[in-house]
């Protein structure tokens, strides 16, 4: 067995291989009796210790996430406090507006009881005083929007967290995932002009945020892949879970990331921008491999069929990429129904396309059928339908007249929080949920998990 194979057979999800410094509590079948109460005792060491940081970073409810986060204010003559500003501006955001001037006058307008819940301060006679939009602005230009996007992720995942995945796998099952993907904030501009780019950790199916960092300028995303998951590992520990990204994502430093440090797993999609591994996968005799899973979808004015055949990796294969163990093919075939001019009159006419495309995993096939790994891959898709496209089209994010500065971040972070507080409460409608919100100010309160103290 070589080295590789070594490392991989002591990570998470797989049988223990040789006992390895680098892997506390793996030991063989001979040894793994008398290892057991060191072992248990060190993996729950290390989840008090990221229950902790969780804690830490997020609170126990929304004002104490907000109280983690750095206030930007000189302290004397602080009339408002920052947890209470920034748990008024998710509310009105959570109330569907969408740029800086509406959030501060909803702030400005708050009720009494929205006030109260915020911890706002009392006036002389007991009412309950907004903070002026001045005070709002001030505190977008000045706050760190990393950190504020930091405790918000923390303060979701400690909502969202699945609980420790048990290992060893007895077979094929769901295992919880994350989505990682870029998106352009294409309203604003950075200091030099460029348009924004956010890079962020979302999970499957909810379409929770539960970190995000900011592209730099003169790089793209997949430098900052590491840090942010790294950052996230940090309080939502992502040992067992499965990553999944596009296809820019398919390098052999982040399958070592994902398998090695996060005791991870990864379902990749590999495209010509790596063409050795794609080329080599397009040679497997994929005509021998049956149709492992299929689904068929109609809707929309469109029929879709998704297949998949899945073989285990082959040894050249896993020589050129570190940790796969699965490689697939992915088929889909879609007709549309469209409306085109013949003569003078409108006929309808079916198009048809298909579409391929290869996958690589760390999952075996002990860990992941073929409808587990067709599962991953479309999940891969919830951050595109359930975050970004929430953000542009309900919340107008693209067409937004925050230009400069932090606070185009510092709104994305706001959106992505309401989404992940509405989405926590059970709603799945989120342009529905929040023409409810306006109205009912008893909802409102609920999804932000405040009560009003008088």
């Amino acid at each position: 067995m070589t080295e590789e194979n070594d490392n991989y057979g002591a990570r998470a999800g797989h049988p223990a291989g040789p006992a390895d410094d680098r892997y506390p509590g793996t030991a063989t079948a001979t040894s793994r009796t008398s290892c057991m109460p060191a072992a248990a005792a060190e993996a729950l060491a290390e989840l008090a210790c990221r229950a902790a940081a969780l804690a830490a970073a997020s609170g126990g409810n929304l004002l104490e996430c907000f109280a983690a986060v750095p206030d930007p204010r000189d302290p004397h003559g602080i009339r408002h406090s920052l947890p209470s500003v920034l748990a008024l501006c998710t509310a009105a955001v959570l109330c569907g507006n969408t740029q800086v001037e509406d959030v501060t006058a909803w702030v400005r307008n708050a009720p009494q009881e929205v006030l109260a819940a915020a911890g706002a301060r009392r006036n002389a006679l007991g009412m309950r005083v907004a903070p002026h939009p001045d005070t709002v602005v001030r505190i977008f230009t000045g706050l760190g929007a990393q950190a504020l996007a930091g405790h918000a992720g923390a303060y979701l995942a400690r909502r969202a967290r699945p609980g420790p995945v048990a290992f060893p796998l007895a077979g094929p099952g769901w295992l919880p995932a994350i989505a990682v993907d870029g998106k352009a904030v294409r309203g604003a501009a950075g200091d030099d002009g460029l348009i924004p780019y956010l890079l962020a950790a979302v999970t499957h199916g909810a379409g929770t945020v539960l970190a995000e960092r900011l592209i730099g300028p003169k790089t793209n995303e997949v430098p900052e892949f590491a840090p942010l998951l790294r950052e996230l590992n940090e309080y939502y520990s992502l040992a067992g879970h499965v990553i999944t990204a596009d296809a820019g994502h398919t390098v052999r430093a982040h399958a070592r990331l994902i398998c090695e440090e996060l005791l991870a797993h990864y379902v990749l999609t590999v495209k010509q921008n790596t063409p050795k591994l794609w080329e080599e996968l397009d040679a497997l005799d994929w005509a021998s491999v049956p149709v492992q899973h299929a689904t068929e979808e109609n809707g929309h004015g469109r029929r879709e069929r998704r297949a998949i055949q899945v073989m285990n990796a082959p040894a050249h294969i896993r020589k050129r990429f570190p940790h796969v163990r699965q490689a697939g093919l992915i088929e889909r075939y879609v007709t549309r129904t469209v409306r085109v001019k013949k003569g003078k009159r409108w006929v309808k006419k079916a198009v048809k396309s298909a579409v391929a495309v290869f996958i690589i995993t760390s999952l075996d096939a002990r860990e992941a059928a073929p409808a587990h790994l067709a599962g991953y891959i479309r999940g891969q898709w919830t951050i595109e339908n359930k975050v970004h496209y929430v953000r542009d089209v309900t919340y107008r994010e693209d067409a937004s007249r925050v230009r400069t500065g932090p606070r185009p971040r510092i709104m994305a972070t706001l959106r992505n929080l309401a989404i992940g507080l509405i989405r926590q409460a059970g709603y799945t409608k989120i342009a529905a949920t929040i023409r409810k919100i306006k109205y009912d100010t008893g909802l409102l309160l609920a999804i932000l998990g405040l009560k009003n103290p008088s």
